[in-house]
């Protein structure tokens, strides 16, 4: 009888939290029509329809995002087919890239691809927005992106005034401009929008005062990450001067039998230490060491002490999200390179587990990814003090700061990526662990003073990008606070 009278209670209380859990609301037969007869629930859901009520209370004029009437013009580019190179001259960069910080092509088109190949460029002081599968990311063109090659999935948006741009851009970036971009999308697998998809969208049109502040901030706070972007260069081209470190196609000696084409290289007996998958012995990495060793006062591993406090992964955790606010912000590997990272999640767990698994970082350690995509590698900024990185990210934790910046500028180089790739093992997804993390080579340079200013670029680069986050948070604190809650100017 006890039994049974615990059931019932089990099954009422699941039963009151799955109810709880169930979120509905109701839809006029002119919401409908109004909504171009869109019938999926994503276009009428409740963030969705609060979003718009908050458009709808505030008090500011409001205007079409585009359209007749709008703030913006948009485009995007129709689709073709790639014809992909090994090498070419024209680099193409996918739209998931747009976020991140100093991005790097690893696609090459040719120029016979049968698209007009110029207009795919995008330039300074256009809006990008993502417009297929992850829909809603977006980013201004500054000089970092300028004049670069994306694929036809972005729109492309200028603002009708050129002070619009950040205001547009800090709108889009709330949670209520990202909610009203995500239910205007469509499609059952793979998501899209359409530009005129944005002429449905209406956003308030604040002061001129209001709409100037919060594009200076904006404009500022990419022109930090441009300055960032040209402190790491300068970093790498120091590094590269002092270890006379030619072009990487350069190492490459080009193994191929001139009959069947097939690459092929010999590797002694006593140098294959267990492994026999071929690029675990690229003659690419033994012609870099072999450079290294003559021209590096000295070449060590990432796992001397003299480097490397400690290299860790954490074990594999359960991940129990919860909403902002109230857990730590969860960084996954797609993210590693991005600034303020899209879509965040928040992971749920006490400070002592936390505190137990070695889960959150600190301020200059270096993250590598290591699964996947290998060898991603960022330095990280102080706006990620605390944050808890995928268990598919290798940490390591600099001995101090004089070397902190050094290990971020060789690891980041396409000669540092080789190093830690050679390593990589698995069939169809490949890893590295933190043993191969901790054998990977670093030269240490014989002019001391350039190691130095190598290391200190890097360190001044990364807090100019702490600083650029904390310019687009006022800017979005703005919009949030002073346009879409109708507070006074303070």
């Amino acid at each position: 009888m006890v039994t049974a009278v615990a059931e019932k209670v089990a099954v009422a209380a699941l039963t009151d939290a799955l109810k709880k859990q169930v979120r509905w609301s109701t839809v006029s037969l002119s919401e409908v029509l109004d909504g171009e007869l869109r019938l999926e629930s994503s276009y009428f859901n409740i963030d969705g329809k609060h979003a718009r009520e908050v458009i709808k209370h505030c008090h500011w004029n409001k205007k079409p995002l585009c359209g007749d009437g709008g703030l913006i013009t948009a485009y995007h580019r129709p689709r073709f087919k790639r014809t992909f190179l090994e090498k070419s001259d024209y680099p193409i960069y996918q739209p998931s890239q747009i976020n991140e910080m100093c991005p790097k092509p690893n696609l090459f088109i040719s120029k016979l691809t049968s698209t007009d190949i110029e207009r795919l460029r995008v330039k300074k002081g256009q809006i990008l927005l993502t417009c297929s599968g992850t829909i809603g990311n977006v980013t201004v063109v500054s000089e970092t992106l300028n004049n670069l090659i994306f694929s036809h999935d972005l729109i492309r948006i200028t603002a009708k005034e050129e002070t619009d741009t950040g205001y547009i851009y800090a709108f889009l970036k709330t949670k209520t401009g990202n909610v009203l971009i995500n239910t205007n999308n469509y499609g059952a697998v793979v998501q899209h929008i359409e530009p005129d998809h944005l002429e449905s969208i209406v956003i308030p049109d604040p002061d001129a005062e209001i709409k100037k502040k919060i594009n200076n901030l904006i404009l500022e706070s990419f022109q930090l990450r441009d300055k960032s972007n040209d402190l790491m260069r300068e970093a790498e081209d120091i590094l590269i001067l002092e270890l006379k470190l030619p072009k990487l196609d350069e190492f490459d000696p080009q193994y191929f039998d001139k009959g069947s084409g097939i690459r092929s290289f010999e590797v002694k007996l006593s140098k294959l230490e267990g492994r026999l998958d071929a690029y675990n012995h690229s003659p690419v990495v033994t012609a870099i060491l072999k450079h290294l060793d003559k021209h590096a006062e000295k070449v060590i591993t990432l796992g001397d002490n003299s480097i490397s406090q400690k290299i860790t992964l954490p074990e594999r955790f359960k991940r129990i999200y919860g909403e902002e606010g109230g857990g730590s912000v969860f960084l996954g590997g797609k993210q590693l390179l991005e600034l303020d990272p899209s879509g965040k999640k928040y992971i749920c767990l006490s400070p002592d587990d936390i505190k137990r698994m070695e889960l959150s970082i600190r301020e200059n350690t270096t993250l590598i990814s290591r699964s996947g995509t290998i060898g991603k590698v960022n330095i990280t900024p102080k706006h990620w003090e605390g944050w808890i990185p995928s268990d598919d990210v290798i940490r390591l934790i600099p001995a101090d700061n004089s070397v902190a910046g050094y290990i971020y500028a060789w690891l980041s180089t396409d000669y540092g990526n080789e190093l830690i790739n050679h390593f990589r093992f698995g069939a169809v997804i490949t890893h590295i662990d933190i043993h191969q993390i901790s054998q990977v080579q670093i030269p240490l340079l014989t002019n001391k003073d350039a190691q130095k200013k190598i290391n200190d670029l890097i360190l001044k680069a990364n807090q100019k990008r702490y600083n650029a986050y904390l310019l687009e948070q006022q800017a979005i604190s703005k919009v949030n606070n002073l346009v879409l809650n109708q507070l006074k100017i303070g």
